[in-house]
């Protein structure tokens, strides 16, 4: 199933009713890059993984520019994500986090997905 994106600001109740297994937490773009270097190194991984017809469903959410990701009011930091830092990959099981892949993307995310 292709990616689907959401935009900053979304409201982080609405993600708990996504159909989607997986939530991927990235930086918001500008110019259309994505701001974080993080999140840039796992791009092509998550493109890859996420991005086929037959590939897990996902959901990209962007947390917002560096400033507003840098408040520990950012939206996404609480209840029900929890997300600490970006890129953050949540598996996601009858609307809670079931798991959560935030460091070694790229090396462990295909192990992550199979659970």
């Amino acid at each position: 199933m292709p990616l689907r994106e959401v935009d900053f600001p979304s409201n982080p109740k609405d993600l708990e009713d996504a159909k989607e297994q997986f939530l991927i937490f990235y930086s918001s773009r500008v110019n259309g890059q994505l701001w974080c270097p993080d999140c840039v190194a796992v791009d092509r991984t998550i493109q890859d993984t996420f991005g086929p017809e037959d590939g897990p469903s996902a959901v990209i959410v962007y947390v917002g520019q560096k400033p507003e990701w840098k408040t520990p009011s950012n939206i996404f930091r609480g209840e029900p994500w929890q997300v600490t830092s970006v890129p953050t990959v949540i598996k996601v099981e009858d609307s809670k986090v079931a798991s959560r892949l935030d460091s070694d993307i790229n090396t462990l995310l295909a192990a992550f997905i199979r659970g």
